[in-house]
């Protein structure tokens, strides 16, 4: 009888913590990327996990898209935001740099959001993955345009609007566009 009313009193005191973890994950799903708000930190891969710390406080676990990325402050102060408006309790934000993000954490949807966006999503292999060293250069990948999705496109400079994107041109529709580098 008694390891029963244990088990019913843990069953009853972890069942709430989960509950605001998936009320966690619920919220923290709106918060947009600050210089892409058409995705959210979620899809990017940048929200890493939600759980709860050994004193019970709210963890979140985030990771930037590179080191030193200016937009993780302002990814804090909204995730702060969020889950306060929500009023999930005290809770704590932690910067996770490993493993390093990589573009392969994008999901699907949110590349198909890039595309609509006008930003052409990361293609090919992501660079972190392990591969053979190579002494000549491969051709580059081709990058299709995001409005008109022709492959004659040319690279106008390594960095676009942000350091993770590089600025591309069509060349059929002349149309200036953001390539999000594959990391």
């Amino acid at each position: 009888m008694q390891a029963t009313m244990q088990k019913t009193q843990t069953t009853q005191t972890t069942q709430p913590m989960q509950t605001t973890i998936e009320r966690a994950w619920h919220v923290l799903e709106a918060v947009p990327d600050p210089e892409i708000p058409v995705v959210s930190i979620r899809e990017l891969g940048i929200l890493r996990d939600v759980r709860h710390g050994d004193d019970g406080v709210l963890e979140v676990v985030i990771t930037p898209t590179y080191s030193g990325c200016p937009a993780m402050s302002q990814i804090a102060e909204d995730i702060a935001h969020a889950i306060d408006d929500a009023q999930l309790g005290a809770h704590r934000i932690e910067t996770v740099l490993a493993p390093a993000w990589t573009t392969d954490w994008i999901t699907d949807e949110a590349r198909e959001k890039l595309r609509r966006y006008g930003i052409a999503p990361p293609t090919g292999a992501c660079v972190s993955a392990e591969k053979p060293i190579r002494f000549v250069p491969r051709k580059p990948a081709t990058i299709e345009c995001p409005r008109c999705g022709s492959t004659h496109t040319e690279k106008l400079a390594q960095f676009g609007s942000t350091a993770c994107k590089a600025l591309y041109r069509c060349i059929d529709c002349r149309e200036p566009f953001d390539y999000f580098k594959p990391y």
